[in-house]
């Protein structure tokens, strides 16, 4: 079992931190430190004990699941009914002020919500399509760089330095008249749009900041520059502050994430009081010493010290492999060793990496011994962008008021039909109130669209309607079948990918799904309305699974393995170069990379391994590897290297070993 802090005693730090009301507060709360217990204490101390109305109480995180479980637990805490307590991420919180707002941000009625691919399809459309995929990353992230630093796009074009940040800006801009036109909003504009509401509205301002009696905030220290401003502005001079975080598990900074605004409070708030959370309920003592040492190297605004009463454990083991191939199977070997010795649950485990590529010699020695194992992270099969595709044309043929899936496919595969013409269309649609494909069908979009951008439009919804009359005989599979034929799917699939191998492994996922739909419409009898209801259905399902629930070894990356906790980790690839990564190494940027470490370590409840090779394939080719320098900043009085491994130890894995390998055969 994983030890715990007692449901219900708090240390002094934790009761401080909950019982203080009347000043901001910043909860700098170490790794396995009882942060989310102290929030949801806090929740119910306002409530119980302060009196304040639950809809008065705001409580906000970085991701639904947190959000979920810390509505869960305050449900048990709180003695009164919590109707109108919000505890939500940063984006709802945002999303519910614009829809209440939406005409203070121009935005009609029923606006979309664009995902990063279809951010992704307008921005490529906007640089004439023959851009590479790179180079359509690369703008799109710069846009969001520039949201979330809380930058317009009149600023943009401002510090636009050369040619090359002036062609960016100006895409900013015919981004965001795109966004106006189809009365749509991305991601990030669910926190830029609802601050620039909250400052050009006095009257919007002075409502919300009454409605807000305590603003809480989990995991601070992962706040951007917009969400930094977007709490000022929502709190202004109240004090009802908690912001609980810790500056050294800040690990994404590549995503906006400013761990400097766990500073910039105390220029902010002159009266924040800071109360340190410093004990671990979660790791033994020899992994909280090399975690302290470790991250002592990075500078810090706030000093603190984990220490634990769990006692000193076992040392941490350090294995130097000869590849990457013998770094997993030494891994999985240890896996079975201590999982014979503890009778310990595959679910104890975890191995972490730096980069997902590490992962396939991993999965392959964890096959070979019969372990099954869940990667986190990983991407869903409904999330991969050619199965997004046809999903997209089916949930068009069944609801004509789909905007997201129409602008997904119209130019999928490329139909000639433009930006400009698109932004015409969308401001069309808006003044008729209806759908995008709906006005396709109108005699007045003629009045709008030149002769060859209505053609081109006309084929598309003759396709689409050809394919919908068809629907209402044929079964889905014919259906997606002949959806395939008729825009050449595989075709354009070929144009886009370096070669006819390239090619057929996109379309593979495409088959897949066509298989599938065939075989499970086949089974249970369903039209094609009642098969997308079905997807749609699966893919909510697949993106709300807990993970955890299975008894299998946990593969992730650190960046995924953050705010979880396992009996035994194993972390891999500890090599100059993966971690850290070379780009951080080129960059000389190198503290949020020991930050990385810093959070693998403390991942680690009882056991941590840490393994790197003599010599790892890259491009290719075998290349000599480095220990990364972050091995020789932990405390070698707490380390185990190869050679110091006891004979009982190496006869303990030996056995292990010999009945995995029984039970393996006699499965067979």
């Amino acid at each position: 079992m994983s030890p715990v802090q007692p449901k219900h005693n708090l240390n002094p730090q934790q009761s401080a931190a909950v019982r203080l009301c009347q000043q901001p507060l910043l909860v700098l709360a170490g790794a396995g430190s009882g942060k989310t217990g102290v929030i949801t204490r806090k929740i119910a101390h306002l409530i119980n004990q302060q009196q304040m109305p639950p809809e008065q109480v705001v409580a906000v995180t970085f991701t639904n699941k947190a959000a979920r479980e810390m509505q869960a637990r305050v449900t048990q805490l709180v003695s009164t009914d919590t109707n109108g307590l919000t505890i939500s991420t940063f984006h709802s919180l945002g999303l519910k002020l614009l829809r209440r707002e939406r005409e203070a941000a121009g935005l009609k009625r029923g606006f979309t919500i664009f995902d990063s691919d279809d951010s992704l399809k307008v921005i490529k459309e906007l640089m004439k399509g023959g851009s590479k995929d790179e180079d359509v990353q690369q703008r799109r992230w710069q846009i969001s760089a520039w949201k979330n630093d809380d930058i317009s796009v009149t600023q943009a074009m401002q510090i636009a330095e050369n040619g090359l940040e002036s062609s960016a800006a100006e895409l900013y801009a015919a981004y965001q008249r795109q966004l106006k036109a189809y009365n749509a909003v991305d991601f990030d504009d669910l926190i830029c749009l609802p601050l620039r509401i909250l400052r050009e509205h006095a009257d919007v301002r002075q409502q919300w900041q009454s409605r807000i009696g305590h603003l809480l905030i989990d995991e601070y220290q992962d706040t951007n520059n917009t969400q930094y401003e977007f709490i000022k502005l929502l709190l202004s001079g109240n004090s009802g502050l908690t912001a609980v975080g810790d500056d050294d598990q800040s690990i994404y900074a590549w995503r906006g994430a400013r761990p400097e605004n766990m500073e910039r409070l105390k220029n902010d708030f002159a009266d924040l009081q800071v109360i340190k959370l410093e004990q671990n309920y979660r790791s033994s003592g020899r992994i909280l010493a090399c975690a302290n040492k470790l991250i002592a190297n990075n500078p810090h605004a706030f000093e603190k010290n984990l220490w634990s009463e769990l006692g000193p454990g076992d040392p941490i083991r350090v294995i130097n492999c000869s590849d990457s191939e013998s770094e997993a199977e030494t891994t999985v070997s240890s896996i079975v060793t201590q999982r014979f010795k503890l009778k310990a649950r595959l679910g104890e485990f975890a191995i972490l990496y730096r980069g997902n590529h590490q992962s396939r010699p991993l999965e392959k020695a964890l096959r070979l011994n019969n372990l099954s194992y869940n990667i986190s992270g990983g991407q869903s099969f409904f999330d991969r962008a050619k199965v997004k595709d046809i999903l997209a044309y089916l949930r068009l043929l069944t609801n004509p008021d789909d905007d997201t899936a129409f602008l997904r496919i119209i130019n999928t595969p490329r139909r000639h039909i433009g930006a400009s013409t698109l932004e015409k269309l969308g401001l069309y649609a808006n003044e008729r109130n209806t759908s995008l494909f709906n006005a396709c069908h109108e005699m007045g979009l003629r009045s709008v669209l030149n002769n060859r951008a209505m053609q081109n439009i006309d084929r598309f919804t003759s396709l689409l309607d050809e394919l919908e009359i068809q629907s209402r005989t044929e079964p889905p599979g014919v259906i997606v079948r002949e959806l395939l034929k008729q825009v050449h799917y595989a075709d354009w699939l070929r144009e886009l990918s370096k070669d006819q191998a390239a090619a057929d492994r996109r379309y593979e996922n495409v088959e897949e799904l066509a298989s599938w739909i065939e075989r499970m419409t086949e089974d249970d009898d369903l039209d094609l309305s009642e098969a997308v209801a079905r997807i749609a259905l699966l893919d909510m399902l697949d993106k709300n699974t807990e993970d955890g629930h299975a008894d299998m070894i946990n593969l992730m990356t650190l960046h995924a393995a953050k705010g979880l906790e396992f009996p035994h980790v194993y972390l891999v690839g500890f090599e100059e170069g993966l971690l850290p990564h070379q780009s951080s190494i080129d960059e000389e940027n190198i503290e949020e990379e020991r930050r990385l470490a810093y959070v693998g370590i403390t991942r680690a409840q009882r056991h941590l391994t840490i393994s790197h090779t003599s010599k790892r394939r890259r491009y290719g080719k075998d290349l000599s590897s480095e220990p990364s320098r972050f091995l020789e900043e932990l405390p070698r009085e707490h380390l185990m290297f190869n050679d110091e491994v006891p004979a009982e130890v190496k006869k303990e894995t030996g056995q292990a070993n010999l009945a995995n390998l029984r039970a393996i055969l006699n499965q067979g």
